[in-house]
């Protein structure tokens, strides 16, 4: 009785598959996921407890496309030729959603699976920066609080205090979930720093938005794409250079690497997990219900993060930050009841 039920399930995505112009084709037996280049180590970390946990099953299949480019793939529809899962270095946008809902993707399940800090970073052989959320806005914004494009050529031209060495920052394309934690966490607090644009939002939020989060680009912000192992390499490559990337990646690179601090704190385990550290973000996985019963193994997979994320755990021994005790057990409410999101309350 069960392999018929999931033999029907099976034979009812490749419909699905069909009725959504994608053409008539074989139903998936092998998990995919696309998203976010932070979440992929852990997300492979869960394939091996998952194909320790469950022999004879195909492994599954991730993909490091970056969040935003993720999410067009995850809410393009139901069916095999689509994914299962979005792996999210940032909570789903309600367009994003809205967008899901069009397509037919209409019960989502999300699950937080931990925390992660949006670090910056140099060579071990750089200047030892220490920068604020306000002077990270003021090298990177492409029109400073709106006086005009941004002409700061040095880190000294920013603040006095600084080195007169080139900003020069490498770091994730407008397609990550990094990029986006920049823009919210980082950028647009400096931004506010000054009282009128604080108050901007509330008269003019798309101008506010495109002041406090518009990266400059003439150079001194590279896009570096979503492999951040290659920021890695830049860094060790230029010494004066500061990197951007998830805090795992920072952590399992200390040998050749420096964090650079933020408002005086530090990227460290314990500073993302209390949320004293201004980078710190949860980390998000995606899930269509509808692909649950049809795609064997998924459930399963759910739980091999579930079951592993705990501080001292697996996933936290790859460079994730363990959620806190009550979010850890509402989330794996959610993925033993498989609860669908309502989306009211995003933005």
């Amino acid at each position: 009785m069960r392999y018929a039920l999931v033999a029907a399930s099976l034979l009812a995505l490749a419909g699905c598959q069909s009725q959504s112009g994608g053409g008539a084709g074989a139903a998936r037996d092998q998990i995919r996921a696309v998203g976010s280049s932070t979440v992929y180590p852990f997300a492979q970390e869960a394939v091996g407890l998952f194909t320790q946990a469950n022999p004879g099953m195909k492994a599954p299949i991730i993909e490091s496309t970056g969040t935003g480019a993720g999410m067009k793939l995850f809410c393009a529809g139901i069916g095999s030729q689509h994914p299962d899962i979005e792996n999210a270095s940032r909570r789903i946008k309600k367009s994003e959603f809205e967008q899901c809902q069009a397509n037919g993707v209409k019960e989502i399940v999300e699950v937080q699976i931990g925390l992660d800090g949006l670090a910056f970073a140099e060579s071990t052989k750089g200047p030892g920066l220490k920068l604020t959320t306000k002077q990270v806005y003021e090298a990177l914004a492409a029109n400073p609080y709106g006086k005009g494009p941004n002409k700061a050529k040095t880190w000294k031209d920013i603040d006095p205090s600084l080195p007169a060495i080139a900003i020069s920052v490498f770091g994730p394309p407008s397609t990550s979930g990094t990029r986006d934690s920049l823009a919210e966490l980082v950028l647009t607090k400096g931004c506010e720093s000054d009282p009128a644009m604080k108050a901007l939002k509330d008269t003019d939020e798309a101008k506010h938005k495109q002041l406090c989060t518009q990266i400059r680009e003439d150079g001194a912000y590279v896009d570096a794409g979503e492999n951040d192992n290659l920021i890695v390499q830049k860094l060790i490559a230029n010494p004066d250079a500061v990197g951007v990337f998830g805090f795992s990646f920072l952590d399992a690179n200390r040998n050749a690497l420096k964090d650079v601090s933020l408002n005086g704190v530090e990227a460290k385990y314990d500073t993302v997990a209390n949320g004293s550290y201004p980078g710190a973000r949860p980390l998000y996985l995606y899930v269509k219900k509808a692909h649950v019963a049809a795609v064997p193994g998924l459930k399963a997979y759910l739980e091999a993060f579930a079951k592993n994320w705990n501080p001292d755990g697996p996933m936290t021994k790859r460079g994730m930050v363990a959620a806190p005790e009550d979010v850890r057990k509402a989330n794996a409410d959610v993925v033993a009841n498989l609860t669908v999101m309502s989306g009211a309350d995003l933005k």
